[in-house]
């Protein structure tokens, strides 16, 4: 796999994470916790192909991806829930059949919250590539 590869990967995560901001700016919060999540999988996904220089396996699960990285033992108990909870935002914001719900619940501070996270973990993650 190129460097490319891993740029596209990153760029793409990039791509994810300003729109998270622009959706909190629009008061789209559910879509916040999304594109959070989606951010952080392809931060791991770039981080994954510059490691073994294969192709990231078609998962989404940011946790089971973190288990794949060669540092997984360097994550803290605290970022490892949450990536759990970006999970758990991400499979209800994509599947859910109770959007309405949802948007009740996902308050500003909620994703105010996640944007600090997703910014947090990006930060670090970035430093293991």
């Amino acid at each position: 796999m190129s460097e490319k590869v891993v740029k596209n990967w990153l760029a793409l995560a990039e791509y994810d994470f300003e729109t998270a901001k622009a959706m909190l700016s629009t008061g789209r919060y559910v879509y916040v916790a999304f594109t959070c999540q989606q951010c952080i999988e392809k931060t791991l996904k770039a981080i994954y192909v510059r490691q073994r220089q294969l192709a990231p396996p078609y998962i989404h699960s940011l946790t089971k991806l973190a288990t794949l990285m060669s540092f997984f033992e360097a994550f803290s108990q605290e970022q490892l829930n949450d990536l759990e909870l970006l999970n758990s935002y991400y499979l209800q914001s994509r599947y859910s059949e109770q959007i309405d719900e949802m948007r009740h619940q996902f308050t500003e501070q909620k994703a105010i919250a996640f944007i600090q996270k997703t910014e947090e973990l990006l930060k670090w993650l970035k430093n293991k590539l």
